[in-house]
């Protein structure tokens, strides 16, 4: 008598089963995944800034001034590229990315972008030419570009309309453009478009700025120098009075 031979391995309809389950599977993984590596990124940039202030505040003691920015249109690479302007004298120069060579620091934060930076330019005078901001008259001091009665002329809010002051007469404020880089130059020295609201005043190149928890349109990171530290670090290492 015949058998049929039982058939071994799995059949199309079964295989069809299990890649839809793993399907299912991956859909789910994905969101918490995703969430995690954001977590990281985010996790990542905000020891960065905390590195870069702590590199501009000793920038300062060493030089006795805060650096001025980088060009931000120069790709990586060029002549030029992170390193300080000549002078930020004016307002317009006053804007830019951090000068990371100058610095030594990150050229970039964990999204691949270049930090924005902005300093008050009665910080970042040379001493030889130093002005030391509306409202201070005391005699220049010969080791520092700026005085203990030097205001800063940045300030930081809760928000681009309406917001409260968060911090404000501050000497210098550094951003990463968060997640979606809105605002930010990249490495080929391009200003990536589409900054709005709260995070197009953090790509305007004026001197506020908007610092508050994420939100669906707000992914910014932002850190400021606390005229208070910095002066007394100044204080402490000889630079001032």
């Amino acid at each position: 008598m015949l058998t049929r031979k039982t058939a071994s391995g799995f059949t199309l309809v079964e295989i069809a089963i299990v890649l839809a389950i793993v399907a299912l599977l991956m859909a789910g993984l994905l969101p918490t995944i995703s969430g995690q590596v954001e977590r990281q990124h985010v996790s990542e940039t905000r020891k960065q800034l905390d590195e870069i202030q702590q590199a501009l505040i000793g920038y300062a003691v060493i030089n006795g001034r805060l650096p001025c920015p980088a060009d931000g249109t120069i790709a990586t690479g060029q002549s030029g590229a992170g390193v300080e302007v000549s002078s930020c004298t004016s307002s317009s120069a006053a804007g830019g990315v951090l000068p990371w060579v100058t610095l030594g620091v990150s050229e970039t934060d964990s999204w691949g972008r270049r930090f924005s930076y902005r300093v008050d330019p009665n910080f970042a005078d040379a001493i030889s030419a130093n002005t030391l901001g509306s409202g201070c008259s005391v005699t220049p001091p010969t080791q520092s570009s700026f005085a203990l009665c030097s205001p800063g002329t940045l300030n930081v809010l809760s928000a681009a309309s309406g917001g409260s002051n968060i911090a404000t007469s501050v000497p210098a404020v550094v951003v990463s453009h968060g997640s979606d880089g809105y605002g930010a130059y990249n490495t080929s020295g391009q200003q990536i478009a589409g900054a709005s609201g709260d995070e197009g005043e953090n790509a305007d190149n004026d001197n506020t700025f908007v610092s508050h928890d994420f939100t669906p349109t707000f992914d910014d990171l932002v850190i400021w120098i606390s005229p208070n530290i910095l002066l007394n670090r100044m204080v402490t290492a000889g630079k001032l009075p």
